[in-house]
């Protein structure tokens, strides 16, 4: 049985602290996590000063977004009804999900592809008066 699904701090026995949303399972005789989208979120400090957090993924090298964790591998569990941190939360999600990337075009930086530019190299070279480098 999943329970309804809750923000929450979670703090794992290996040291990671997590910010997700979260639903219970019983699971037989032991009771699963079912997290969504799990965020690190690190303080932005400047002259001591809280100026702005940094988002980023639980996982760097998963393109997961829901974990499955035994609920013996959590510390301590906090639900949050932090509005601030909720918003932050869901406006991390909703632009990480994005499918669709804009097209690079030269306002953005985009030149060339490696060929056309290899080609163009080659005949600014050759076009020049000193091959003796």
């Amino acid at each position: 049985m999943i329970e309804d699904d809750f923000f929450a701090t979670i703090k794992l026995k290996c040291g990671d602290e997590i910010f997700c949303k979260v639903a219970a399972s019983d699971e037989g005789d032991r009771t699963m996590l079912l997290i969504s989208n799990p965020i690190i979120v690190e303080e932005m400090k400047t002259r001591g000063q809280t100026t702005g957090y940094k988002l980023e993924p639980w996982l760097k090298t998963s393109t997961e977004d829901l974990f499955v964790i035994n609920l013996d591998d959590v510390l301590t569990m906090s639900e949050s009804d932090d509005i601030t941190m909720i918003m932050m939360y869901q406006d991390y999600v909703r632009k990480s999900n994005k499918s669709n990337y804009s097209k690079l075009d030269r306002k953005m930086g985009y030149l060339g592809n490696v060929h056309d530019t290899k080609e163009i190299l080659e005949k600014i070279f050759k076009m020049s008066p000193s091959k003796d480098l």
